[in-house]
């Protein structure tokens, strides 16, 4: 998928469904309580926590809820513990597939992954088989409707990022995954609240998918992004606009 906005398109979609299913909540309260579990329960000295924080306050969780996350992470409340897991695989076409994840049990999720990827006709390999492909980047989106290209530009050099560009509807700032923090607080502080803000990770090159390799990539990628201890999945598809509107549904 070439285009950071295609991307968006399928996070926006899938993401209204998951949430009346509360599986948004599922996965940020985990975020929130391995990073508070890293790095301890104050998000102004853990970067990884502030941004798991704004993550959730965006999605309307409660601050209560928030809170636990927090003192679970850091042991003051009993909870489960998660460990960080990536796996890298291929999918239709060869696309490459990471996968980030957090549980409780490495077997079960391992299992289910391979069986996912397995009905895709895909397959999960071995560490340092594709991450090579992908570079992180921090992200943050806003709306044009809320604030003019020049603006954007005058913000963007005061704050030190790297680049911003049209995608679609929002204005897309790029910046160094170290740098993230610092610039996200400076674009805050100019009065400019991004709509999205995170750092990801994206492909350094694409590969093409039509007809049915587009299909079953596209499902693939949701399926293992529907997983309930699936945080992020990455992959270097690029599929048409139409079609990829078309398979959305």
């Amino acid at each position: 998928m070439s285009g950071h906005s295609k991307w968006s398109t399928i996070k926006h979609k899938k993401g209204a469904a998951d949430a009346k299913r509360g599986r948004v909540f599922t996965k940020l309260i985990k975020e929130v309580t391995v990073a508070a579990r890293m790095g301890g329960g104050d998000p102004e000295g853990n970067p990884r926590l502030r941004t798991a924080i704004d993550k959730a306050r965006a999605e309307n969780m409660p601050g209560d809820n928030i809170t636990r996350a927090i003192k679970k992470g850091t042991g003051e409340l009993e909870g489960v513990t998660y460990d960080e897991i990536v796996y890298e695989g291929y999918g239709p076409g060869g696309c490459a597939v990471l996968v980030e994840c957090l549980t409780d049990n490495r077997n079960r999720t391992v299992a289910e992954l391979k069986h996912i990827f397995g009905k895709s006709n895909g397959s999960i390999g071995k560490p340092g088989t594709v991450v090579f492909k992908f570079a992180a980047q921090g992200q943050l989106r806003f709306l044009k409707a809320d604030v003019d290209e020049d603006r954007i530009m005058e913000a963007a050099m005061e704050a030190g990022a790297d680049d911003y560009a049209d995608d679609g509807d929002h204005w897309l700032v790029k910046t160094e995954p170290a740098e993230f923090l610092k610039v996200r607080s400076a674009f805050v502080a100019a009065g400019l609240e991004p709509t999205e803000a995170e750092v990801t990770k994206i492909p350094l090159t694409t590969i093409k998918l039509e007809g049915r390799d587009a299909e079953v990539m596209l499902k693939l990628y949701l399926n293992l992004d529907d997983h309930e201890d699936v945080q992020n999945v990455y992959s270097d598809f690029d599929i048409d606009d139409e079609l990829m509107e078309e398979l959305l549904g």
